[in-house]
């Protein structure tokens, strides 16, 4: 009779069989490594590969992410989403507030505001008057997160594994094949609009008004990408030596103001030639905004519209008129600041066009913050940040609210993954039979956890990858690493850290007793280690009928 560890081996070899993908790129060898760590402890069995006794998600179809079945509470939900479409004559409005690079213990109803010197009083009223969630997830990079929660997919399905840089050359358009969530809803009968940044892809094929935004006003890259060639303080090397500088501008990237339409109208508004004019940026995108909401509510269909703020992402300037707006007077406390202000001004223009209560808003970041640009970043109270697959690198703030609808002090603890977004904005929208069937989708229809006064959520596991590594899953309170990012340096998660296996054993924590993950409990204090080992063989699997992409990053 096979060992446990060598049933289960056997089983997964066929993930990499030719057909499947290219062996020396395809991620499942990262799988197999992660997964037989986990095995060869001898934890699991034949009889685990799959859903473990732990897990109470059923699958409801073959491409989609197993989901914890709540029929009663995704009545009510549906029966409030009916009363408010008879009412009101058309579907919810959809907006989006995504922060770039805002850490989980940045905003007061998180720990920080006041007491870390940058007062947050929008985005606290709106956590007080919807639902805090405590464990709410993104991807550990920005365009990962960006990209995840426009396709429902997790990066290293669609190939959008980590940030498009200057000079990267993609092999393949990653958004062929994809179906974005402004596509469907534009086809659903909605105007969709992204103003700010965008950051997944500025090459013809990839732009927002070419994968389904109606509009786009705003810019391809991020912060940093664009203030580094007007900053002469912070980049000397690069500003003030005339070949390099050079070089570097003949990489062709687009740093200007961009105003793209479906039709393929596209014009650059304006150029950032000065750090006065990264600083003004966000203003003059919230002013896009609030400017399109009084127009678009006028009109006779919903609108989708993501805000995607260019702050707190490093480098921070003051905006001149802000100076010194939080206590603190640091630039990135300066930003928070503003980027809340900013929040506040859209929320009013929604209250003004009259549409607040048929609208759906979403508040969280990308990432966690930034900690290899500090001072000039945010904070977590978690282990690690941005860049690994800690918690201080992918729990993030997640609040949503929606007057009438959402209950007011609502908190939960219950896993919710961004990509969730994508399938909730499409029940909400009346459009969730549009999920694309041919393709694997990682989020989970959270509709009936926030609009059911005492919601319970649909999701069960969340799972971390690194690019293409396997990294880790929680469960429940549970997490389990195979692969960690290790930094070598204080605070240098990015710039000076590595990716090792865990070694002998998976490093399991209890969230619950142990949030800073700190002292794996592993077998010798927890009955859960075999179940979570078989919940990454089982979302391995769904790697052999639905193969990843490979684009070149």
């Amino acid at each position: 009779m096979p060992a446990p560890g060598q049933a289960i081996t056997s089983r997964l070899v066929p993930l990499l069989t030719p057909g499947n993908s290219e062996p020396q790129t395809h991620p499942m060898k990262y799988v197999l490594h992660s997964l037989i760590a986990t095995i060869a402890c001898g934890l699991c069995t034949p009889a685990s590969f799959g859903q473990s006794a732990l897990n109470r998600a059923v699958r409801f179809a073959d491409h989609m992410e197993p989901s914890i079945p709540h029929e009663e509470q995704t009545t009510i939900a549906d029966e409030k989403l009916e009363a408010l479409k008879k009412s009101t004559g058309k579907r919810p409005n959809i907006v989006w507030l995504l922060v770039d690079d805002m850490g989980y213990g940045d905003p007061g109803c998180y720990g920080g505001g006041i007491t870390t010197g940058a007062a947050t009083p929008n985005m606290d009223r709106l956590a007080r008057e919807g639902i805090r969630l405590t464990s709410c997830y993104a991807q550990n990079t920005c365009t990962p997160t960006r990209s995840a929660m426009l396709t429902g997919r997790l990066p290293v399905r669609t190939g959008l594994t980590r940030p498009i840089l200057a000079g990267d050359k993609l092999t393949v358009n990653p958004w062929e094949g994809e179906s974005s969530l402004p596509k469907i809803l534009e086809e659903s009968g909605y105007n969709t609009l992204l103003v700010g940044k965008w950051h997944i892809g500025s090459a013809p094929g990839m732009r927002p008004h070419e994968i389904g935004f109606d509009e786009h006003f705003g810019y391809y890259g991020a912060q940093k990408e664009t203030s580094q060639a007007v900053d002469p303080s912070r980049y000397p090397d690069l500003i003030l030596d005339a070949e390099k500088f050079q070089r570097y501008q003949a990489i062709g990237e687009d740093n200007g103001l961009m105003h793209g339409f479906a039709d393929g109208t596209l014009e650059e508004v304006s150029t950032v030639d000065s750090i006065e004019d990264m600083a003004r940026a966000d203003k003059v995108l919230t002013d896009f905004s609030v400017q399109k909401i009084l127009e678009l509510s006028k009109s006779d269909k919903p609108f989708f519209l993501e805000h995607a703020f260019m702050k707190v992402h490093t480098d921070d300037y003051a905006h001149p008129d802000f100076v010194g707006m939080s206590a603190s007077k640091y630039p990135y406390k300066d930003a928070l600041c503003e980027v809340d202000m900013e929040i506040g001004m859209i929320v009013q223009a929604l209250e003004d066009a009259g549409v607040l209560e048929n609208t759906f808003i979403s508040v969280t970041s990308d990432n966690g913050p930034q900690m290899d640009g500090w001072p000039d970043s945010g904070y977590t109270p978690f282990r690690g940040a941005k860049g690994t697959t800690w918690e201080g690198g992918v729990r993030v703030p997640g609040i949503a609210y929606w007057k009438g609808m959402i209950k007011p002090g609502r908190e939960s603890d219950d896993v919710f993954d961004l990509m969730d977004l994508f399938n909730t904005s499409l029940h909400i929208a009346g459009a969730e039979s549009m999920v694309p069937k041919g393709r694997y989708i990682d989020g989970i229809d959270q509709t009936s956890f926030l609009l059911h006064d005492q919601g319970q959520g649909n999701r069960e596991c969340v799972f971390f990858w690194f690019k293409s590594n396997l990294m880790a899953i929680r469960m429940r309170e549970y997490k389990s690493h195979v692969k960690v990012i290790l930094p070598h340096s204080n605070l240098m998660h990015i710039d000076m850290a590595t990716l090792e296996d865990t070694g002998t054993a998976p490093w399991l924590f209890n969230l619950y007793i142990d949030p800073k993950e700190e002292l794996a409990v592993g077998h010798r204090m927890n009955a859960w280690l075999a179940s979570l080992g078989a919940e990454l063989a089982a979302h391995a699997a769904t790697f052999k009928k639905y193969p990843p992409k490979n684009v070149g990053l």
